[in-house]
């Protein structure tokens, strides 16, 4: 979040707050940081004046600051104070220095079992606390639990959001976060405690894994997983299984209370401070000391663009990563100091096309494209790769281009990338790639500003997560560096030779990095440690993608294999050995929920993602033509809306199907030669061929 100097309007106090520039603002007020005569620094939401002559607004505005201060817990972000003055209430909240719950998991990992218990002990407490001054939180989520020194502490930052309002509330109202939001809340029926338990649950359950109970492809799905289905706690430490389980229970009658849940999770002696040391420390040291800085800044003069005063903002700049004054309840906290990604913006949302009616529809015949076919993309180039409102595609002069999602419209481009080495991307906030000259370098995905330039001697970049970016040097070795920081976080041998076939292909996920060489050779990584987790022999010489779903990757080749992702347990194969045209093997599934969608031979497949046993439980099998020739390799197929997209092996057409029943909708072809790039995304897909790309709509489920 970027801090801006105060504008013409702007208070420049409200009580006893000196205001020294607007953190941001939403949909019901504007957020400054402020000053007390102490110099304690405190955030000061302020209702817009607009909606200040609403008098239900205003005085709920002022009733639920109230309420939350009834709240007495050390666990939760105190509000200093909230008054009405010049006819505009406004509240202040409690400053916090401490990494998100969410943050700290995504840049060191899963938490162990004890500092688990710690976290579950403290939070269980504080919404006893909540709950007995007579409010519900019903927000309960990773990124509302900030990990202090003292421990965690939870907030709110809803206010800012004018589709959530004010969400530390009483019983009865209802926003929802997928996956961590009661059963109840996504029914829209009456909420209470129980509710702040099952999202309870669910951050604990995050914290011990790193994977959320229940996802999904998309919103819908995740929602229906929280009111069906089974929660999965499969890389949950069964100790913790146990005690997690419970809070997940559909009914709220058979979750237990907050006390019985700090009780059950009484963690051992000393456990309590497990924030206290290692990475995690260091990361709250850091931004406690930048709240130091904060507060013991002179600023006497008035609001100008002097070096002083751009300087403060500067550095509030790079400080803020998350606002939070929700219900009177809210907190401001800092990021890690000055850095290269401190100015990078949060990503942007990804617009959504709209479905086509199949009923609509002409049948046999492809509908109009969105956009395209444009002319712009290496007839050879690597997958685009969609990052919210923009296609990354490798340029036609070999660098890379950022087309508009919703139009095909250039947005950016970097003609001194050399995206043949391969692009990805961070979080979906920044583009990396790799320079003729074997620099890292990171672009912000929407605008292509760019953000950082490091190292020299990459050779191609294999995947990124939310933290790391994981490359392959000149020398044949496997790195890993923070995309934040920029440090290297391990580097090793890779286990595949070089190959003049191409490089290794990689996936990641599940703090494993899984890279498929072209000797054959899977290896799996632990990206913490960046050991050799297992691997897996003769899988081919293509070096096809492999393809991660929850806790399962999947192996294309020879045989379409299935394991687990943690530690490679076998689950099933499908061998090409029962294929036409064997010799081509499988090219790269796709993953649409519990199930698999996959080409091998002349075939296309649909299986069940669920299976174990020799072989995959087969929904639907769909001819797709005879190979007039086995030069190449199959590629993969895009499931998207009520669709799936097979691309013919022998390059000629794509077959799209109904994904379910597999009834021909249309055939689509490309006037161009080589092999058909499929990818989807936001009721999109995305198709490719011979440098043509464009945007198909898609079918409703």
């Amino acid at each position: 979040m970027t801090t801006q100097p105060l504008a013409a309007g702007d208070p420049l106090r409200l009580g006893p707050y000196r205001l020294l520039g607007v953190l941001g603002e939403g949909g019901m007020g504007k957020v400054y940081i402020g000053r007390d005569g102490a110099g304690a620094p405190a955030a000061v939401k302020v209702l817009r004046p607009e909606l200040a002559h609403d008098r239900h607004l205003a005085q709920r505005f002022v009733r639920e600051a109230d309420m939350a201060r009834a709240v007495t817990s050390k666990g939760v972000a105190r509000v200093l104070g909230a008054q009405t003055e010049g006819g505009r209430p406004w509240i202040a909240a409690e400053f916090l220095a401490g990494p998100t719950l969410d943050e700290a998991v995504r840049a060191y990992g899963p938490m162990d079992v004890p500092t688990v218990r710690a976290i579950a002990a403290r939070l269980a407490r504080t919404l006893h606390d909540i709950h007995a001054a007579g409010l519900v939180h019903r927000d309960l989520k990773p990124a509302n639990i900030v990990l202090t020194s003292t421990g965690p502490r939870i907030i709110d930052f809803g206010i800012a959001r004018p589709e959530h309002g004010l969400t530390l509330t009483t019983t009865g109202q209802i926003p929802v976060t997928p996956g961590y939001g009661a059963p109840e809340q996504v029914l829209g029926q009456r909420v209470g405690p129980a509710a702040d338990v099952f999202s309870l649950g669910a951050v604990l359950a995050y914290a011990a894994s790193g994977r959320r109970a229940f996802d999904g492809a998309h919103v819908a799905a995740v929602q229906y997983e929280v009111v069906h289905g089974t929660p999965d706690l499969s890389l949950v430490p069964p100790e913790l299984q146990e005690l997690i389980g419970p809070c997940l229970a559909k009914d709220p009658a058979f979750r237990p209370a907050p006390p019985q849940i700090a009780e059950a999770f009484a963690p051992p002696k000393g456990a309590d401070r497990a924030w206290r040391k290692g990475p995690l420390a260091e990361d709250v040291k850091r931004r406690e000391a930048a709240t130091k800085r904060l507060a013991a800044h002179e600023d006497t003069a008035a609001p100008s663009s002097s070096p002083s005063r751009r300087r403060f903002l500067a550095m509030t700049a790079a400080g803020v990563a998350v606002l939070g004054v929700g219900g009177g309840a809210g907190a401001w906290w800092l990021n890690r100091e000055q850095s290269p990604t401190a100015d990078v913006p949060p990503a942007v949302a990804t617009p959504e096309a709209a479905f086509i009616s199949l009923i609509d529809s002409e049948p046999d015949k492809a509908p109009e494209a969105l956009w395209g076919p444009l002319d712009v993309g290496s007839p050879r180039g690597n997958l685009p790769l969609p990052v919210r409102d923009v296609l990354i595609v490798q340029a036609k002069a070999g660098g890379l281009l950022a087309l508009s999602v919703t139009d095909g419209k250039e947005r950016w481009r970097a003609e001194d990338i050399h995206a043949a080495s391969g692009f990805v991307s961070v979080a979906d906030r920044l583009v990396v790639g790799v320079d003729k000259n074997g620099a890292l370098n990171a672009f912000v995905a929407s605008t292509g500003a760019p953000v950082w330039q490091t190292g020299g001697d990459a050779d191609g970049v294999l995947a990124a997560d939310d933290t790391q970016v994981y490359l392959v040097t000149k020398d044949n070795r496997l790195r890993a560096v923070n995309a934040w920081t920029l440090k290297t976080t391990w580097d090793r041998p890779m286990l595949s030779p070089r190959s003049p076939k191409g490089p290794a292909r990689a996936a990641v996920g599940g703090k494993r990095l899984v890279v498929h060489g072209r000797d054959g050779q899977v290896d799996v990584v632990d990206t913490t440690t960046g050991k050799t987790a297992w691997k897996v022999k003769g899988q081919g010489i293509h070096g096809q993608a492999p393809v991660i779903g929850g806790d399962t990757v999947y192996l294309s080749g020879p045989k379409l294999m299935a394991r687990r992702l943690d530690g490679g347990t076998y689950l099933w194969s499908k061998d090409a050995n029962n294929l036409a045209n064997r010799e081509l093997g499988w090219a790269t599934p796709t993953v649409d929920g519990k199930f698999v969608v996959a080409i091998g031979g002349s075939w296309g497949y649909r299986f069940s993602a669920l299976a174990t046993g020799d072989t995959p439980n087969t929904e639907w099998r769909e001819f797709l033509d005879h190979l007039r020739s086995t030069t190449g390799v199959p590629t993969a197929p895009a499931v998207e809306g009520g669709s799936a997209w097979l691309p013919e092996p022998d390059g000629g057409a794509v077959r799209v199907v109904q994904k379910i029943t597999h009834k021909t909708l249309f055939t689509l072809r490309m006037q161009r030669k080589g092999p058909y790039q499929l990818v989807s995304d936001a009721h999109r897909v995305f198709v490719a061929r011979g440098g043509r790309i464009m945007a198909m709509p898609v079918y409703d489920e």
